[in-house]
């Protein structure tokens, strides 16, 4: 990919300097603004391309095709991709165990550069990545520019990880012996990212299964291929053999799960629904003839979050937070706030001024950077109108309700906020996926507390109070992976907050932390007597 008038020739950094995250984008500064659009720009002009899969370094094409199409303007093709078939698995598990031969052998050094190398990569030419994220995903500036940062703190992460991983040793020395403890990678894996932050958990599950020494087949969302194909494009770019990677977008039900099933895969790095994540582990717990281990599977998968509003909070702040955490990218967050549960003494003024602040919000292109873009395709956009008729019978419509007619035929949402909603309905308790909030009165923090646990899920979740004892109490007792005090229960920050969930919000894998890449290698112990 040749390097355009936008881009700032920008040095990798050191691993040895230390990890910091990537500062986002001031939007406000008109420089950057002008970038924004001279990046908008520039990447209409390559929509609608085709894009090959990539096999052990080749290119191939396929009869049938996966159109990837701009959510907001569904009749124009962002990309158009190869569908892979059952029989292209075999193609690329044969291409992924040649190369595991030798890129399981390449050293940590090498491995932690081509990491870094795609790191300044992006970092050179981030307003483009985040254009192709609104076009193909429908991401406002902000929340495309975070999935970027996002994608590049990974890829700096991870590379630090493994070198730090190299230099593991076991605690102690027996005496007599030279003892060791090798972390080595597991073999061939698939990566099946989700199409919300097809950018960051893809690059970031990609990077851990590779920087390690694994090699794999990776299978992007069918809704989001293009940014996936242009990550593979930035690998090659930063020195990627072939075979190490292989791009494989194709149907979940035939590809996806011809992969899965397969006797040499040994790990299976998933992120999406709960349903398919369960099928997932189901279809990997099967032992197939020829398979000599036990796979690994590492899911992150739904949530059903809450913020917890407490009276001695400072309320202007909570529904400012918890306006950003059910409304950022559309809801479209398995991190996002779904439901508020706020304390009797206040819950009437919370909804006015919920009320207030969501009426502020802006629905429209992405491109032209509202508050919310559309939700991801048609599928969606019908089933979340079903989840708010569900919701005008379980509890009172405040605040939106209704589709958005737009110019393009896009698919828009008003932000919805439905009150007075039981904590058993299905509102409360079904993952909606997006612009959706359920607001619950309880009458005191106890039974706040009780609530915000009482959904099959455990994946993130915040409580605003100003009472040290009751942040205490909830540290011990609030069952989520990701709790958080008096700020909103999104946006995780690599290295600061790992990321991943309990119960059926999945293996609580923890992405972005200390423990990550250990899922994706196994420890060797080694012996020698002196």
């Amino acid at each position: 990919m040749a390097t355009s008038s936008l881009s700032t020739q920008i040095q990798p950094r050191s691993p040895q300097g230390g990890f910091s995250n990537e500062p986002f984008v001031d939007f406000k500064a008109p420089d950057n603004t002008r970038k924004m659009h001279a990046a908008l720009e520039m990447i209409a002009s390559q929509l609608g391309r085709e894009y090959e899969l990539v096999i052990g370094g080749h290119r191939a094409k396929t009869a049938d095709k996966i159109h990837s199409l701009n959510p907001a303007r569904p009749a124009q093709i962002v990309g158009v991709h190869q569908k892979a078939a059952a029989e292209h698995a075999e193609k690329a598990m044969a291409a992924a165990l040649q190369a595991f031969e030798s890129w399981s052998r390449t050293s940590v050094d090498t491995r932690v550069s081509l990491l870094l190398n795609a790191a300044s990569i992006i970092r050179n030419r981030k307003f483009e990545f985040a254009a192709w994220l609104t076009y193909e995903v429908g991401k406002n500036w902000a929340e495309a520019d975070a999935d970027v940062a996002e994608t590049i703190d990974f890829l700096e992460f991870y590379a630090r990880e493994a070198l730090r991983l190299a230099q593991s040793a076991p605690p102690i020395q027996f005496p007599g012996e030279r003892d060791e403890l090798l972390y080595i990678p597991l073999g061939v894996g698939a990566v099946i990212p989700p199409w919300n932050f097809p950018f960051a958990i893809m690059a970031g599950m990609t990077a851990a299964s590779i920087v390690t020494g694994n090699t794999i087949i990776l299978k992007p969302s069918s809704d989001s291929p293009t940014i996936a194909a242009k990550f593979v494009e930035v690998l090659e770019e930063a020195g990627l053999p072939g075979g190490v990677v292989n791009f494989c977008p194709g149907s979940g039900a035939t590809f996806g799960n011809a992969i899965v099933q397969h006797p040499k895969t040994r790990f299976i790095a998933f992120t999406g629904s709960k349903a398919v994540g369960l099928d997932i582990h189901e279809q990997a717990a099967k032992t197939r003839p020829g398979q000599i281990w036990i796979k690994r599977t590492v899911l992150e998968m739904g949530g059903k979050d809450s913020i917890l509003v407490c009276a001695d909070a400072d309320i202007d702040v909570a529904v400012d937070s918890v306006v950003a955490s059910a409304f950022g990218y559309s809801g479209q967050k398995c991190s996002a706030c779904s439901r508020a549960i706020v304390e009797a003494s206040i819950y009437e003024v919370f909804l006015e001024r919920i009320q207030q602040r969501v009426a502020q919000l802006t629905v429209g292109d992405p491109a032209g950077n509202p508050s919310l873009g559309p939700v991801v395709n048609k599928a969606a956009l019908d089933s979340i109108l079903a989840y708010i008729e569900t919701g005008k019978k379980e509890g009172r419509l405040i605040s939106g309700g209704k589709a958005v007619q737009t110019p393009g035929g896009g698919y828009f949402l008003e932000p919805t906020v439905i009150a007075d909603v039981a904590p058993n309905s299905t509102l409360a308790q079904e993952e909606i996926f997006g612009p959706v909030l359920a607001v619950i009165r309880v009458d005191n923090f106890e039974e706040g507390l009780r609530v915000a646990n009482n959904t099959e899920y455990g994946l993130t979740g915040s409580l605003y109070t100003s009472d040290r004892s009751r942040i205490d109490y909830a540290r011990r007792e609030y069952h989520v992976g990701n709790l958080y005090f008096n700020r909103k229960c999104t946006g995780a920050m690599v290295g600061a907050h790992p990321f991943g969930g309990f119960n059926m919000s999945g293996t609580d894998s923890k992405a972005g932390g200390p423990d990550y890449l250990l899922l994706f290698t196994q420890a060797k112990s080694i012996g020698e007597k002196l």
